[in-house]
């Protein structure tokens, strides 16, 4: 009898898993379903709960595990039936039958990251060369297959063009930055210090000050990229990195870099160019993503203090 229990257990659960595959799903109409770029599949099986396609993410991402079409899916627009089942939209998202394609630079990627995320789509053709620093519009740009990476290359440019012009008109002038380059420079070191979007303001305050005063700015970005031409450097900085003497380094060099450390995006460009009403010169990490700024020496170095007391006892050390 146990045998027989055991084994009605697994025909009954074959036949749930296969029937909840093929059964039909709860879209009501037909409808375009858009699956970012670079979405993972918990991602996309949480889009398709949210927008009523399917009646459980989890079920989703078991069955596409379990029939080895999880790792398919394929950015872009795509045009889901009604009542489609769990294998007609995983047949759908991973096919080539995809209405509009997408790539998305993300804020504060690098142009070698960029160069290399062109140059690994299959839906592309032809060669590009890195582009430069700071060339590039982080943003969601839409691609047609076949085309070639230096016009997608050219159509993400552009806008990086248009949109420093449109905010340097609009510059409030609290920034010492005396040209677009500068404020694109500065622009992209706020971009990689801070990841929380409502402290780039005061990032930028903070750097505009030391910039005024005739302090090393000092941004730990500035150290990294020389090294990884912006990539995750992957470990602690070293003392000798901190003192090395070159165009970037902003530990042994007053004022900018010679030119950008990544693609700032437009909220940076904005910030650098109406920076936040500050005092501060210094900051350090809080322990939450964001930082501790101090107007003078003695607060910052208890700032120093706090974070290295939540970093020991996170067992940094």
């Amino acid at each position: 009898m146990p045998l027989i229990a055991a084994a009605l257990a697994v025909l009954l659960g074959l036949g749930w898993l296969g029937g909840g595959y093929v059964w039909a799903g709860p879209l009501a109409k037909e409808g375009a379903f858009i699956v970012p770029d670079g979405a993972s599949l918990s991602a996309v099986a949480a889009k398709l709960e949210k927008e009523g396609a399917i009646s459980s993410a989890g079920a989703f991402k078991l069955r596409a595990r379990i029939f080895g079409l999880g790792k398919t899916i394929k950015a872009g627009e795509f045009r889901l039936p009604a009542h489609a089942s769990m294998r007609r939209i995983l047949s759908v998202i991973a096919s080539d039958d995809i209405l509009r394609r997408f790539m998305t630079v993300p804020e504060g990627l690098p142009s070698v990251m960029i160069y290399e995320k062109l140059m690994t789509n299959k839906d592309l053709t032809g060669t590009i060369e890195v582009p430069a620093e700071g060339s590039i519009l982080p943003d969601t740009y839409e691609i047609a297959k076949g085309e070639s990476r230096q016009a997608v290359l050219l159509r993400m440019q552009a806008p990086m063009q248009r949109t420093l012009a449109e905010l340097w008109e609009k510059r409030d002038g609290k920034c010492p930055v005396l040209t677009m380059e500068q404020a694109l420079v500065l622009a992209s070191i706020v971009e990689k210090e801070t990841g929380k979007p409502s402290e780039r303001a005061m990032v930028a305050g903070l750097y505009c000050n030391r910039l005024r005063s005739g302090m090393m700015l000092q941004a730990d970005p500035t150290i990294i990229y020389p090294i990884t031409k912006g990539k995750p450097l992957g470990r602690r900085i070293r003392q000798s990195e901190i003192s090395s003497v070159n165009d970037y380094n902003t530990y042994s060099m007053l004022g900018l870099p010679k030119g950008p450390i990544t693609n700032p995006g437009r909220e940076s460009i904005a910030a650098v160019l109406h920076p936040a009403t500050t005092d501060a010169l210094f900051m350090v990490a809080d322990g939450t993503g964001g930082h501790a700024f101090a107007a003078t020496y003695e607060q910052h170095n208890r700032n120093v203090e706090k974070w290295y007391l939540i970093r020991k006892d996170r067992g940094d050390f």
